[in-house]
């Protein structure tokens, strides 16, 4: 009890506050966890050959194959999907943003969303080397892709990429604009990742997987980051719904006024 009062005291928290900021991390990791032991059984599914994953890859890929062959701009709308929501554009989009961010002295978030995307990207390569999935192969197919099917690098860093990005901007935004940025922030990545079984070059499994991989992830740094915010002894943030830095909207409103104040000094108003 003495070293919870002690750690309130030195980081500026209430106990409540302290209590609260448990609970969130304790949220995250009950999100993280399940989604690595789920990315888990899926590759000892994988490996074993397990007859209903494999039934259902199967039917699966030959259901959309057959529906894409009849479907040319079925194929070209999901190849557009596809390039729009790649890992190289994923990870070009988070690294300008931590450009920028290390630009304007939010060095620590910077670091965050470079350390996530750039994990994602170790994760990806590690896995597909060892589980060394085979993908989806057809006699004429409207697609090909190279490496590991296992899991999907474009669903994976799909939500990576949409989910730091949403985590970044919730602060800078009103109630109803969270909103949409949430569907958005969910509507990317399921999109990607049906783009790729569409085209015949992952199974679901490895969409599934992608998928899971990118919250697990996502959440496990999110909480390392809230933790940094509690030995700092900044104000307490609310991940899921404000966004992993509250000073943001801060940044955000005196980097404008700063600007409005330029422009009127150049004026002589």
């Amino acid at each position: 009890m003495r070293g919870a009062v002690s750690s309130s005291v030195e980081t500026g928290q209430t106990p409540a506050e302290t209590r609260a900021l448990g609970a969130r991390l304790g949220l995250m990791v009950l999100v993280s966890v399940p989604a690595f032991l789920i990315v888990a059984l899926l590759v000892v599914a994988v490996e074993g050959t397990w007859t209903p994953l494999h039934r259902l890859d199967g039917s699966a890929s030959d259901n959309m194959h057959r529906f894409a062959v009849g479907h040319p701009a079925w194929v070209q709308a999901m190849n557009v999907i596809s390039n729009v929501g790649s890992p190289t554009v994923m990870r070009t989009l988070v690294g300008v943003l931590a450009v920028v961010l290390w630009i304007r002295h939010a060095r620590r978030l910077a670091l965050w969303a470079a350390v996530t995307i750039a994990g994602g990207a170790l994760i990806d390569v590690v896995l597909k080397a060892v589980v060394g999935r085979a993908r989806p192969h057809f006699t004429n197919p409207v697609a090909l892709a190279s490496g590991g099917s296992f899991p999907s690098g474009h669903a994976f860093t799909a939500t990576l990429g949409a989910g730091v990005l949403l985590l970044w901007v919730l602060p800078l935004l009103s109630a109803r604009g969270r909103v949409v940025a949430w569907i958005i922030a969910v509507l990317v990545p399921f999109a990607v990742g049906v783009s790729r079984v569409a085209l015949g070059v992952h199974w679901v499994s490895d969409v599934v997987g992608g998928w899971l991989l990118g919250v697990g992830l996502l959440a496990l740094t999110a909480a390392a980051f809230e933790s940094w915010r509690q030995e700092r002894g900044l104000p307490r943030s609310h991940p899921v719904t404000e966004g992993v830095d509250p000073e943001e909207a801060h940044i955000a409103v005196h980097s404008q006024e700063g600007t409005t104040d330029r422009i009127s000094g150049a004026r002589g108003e």
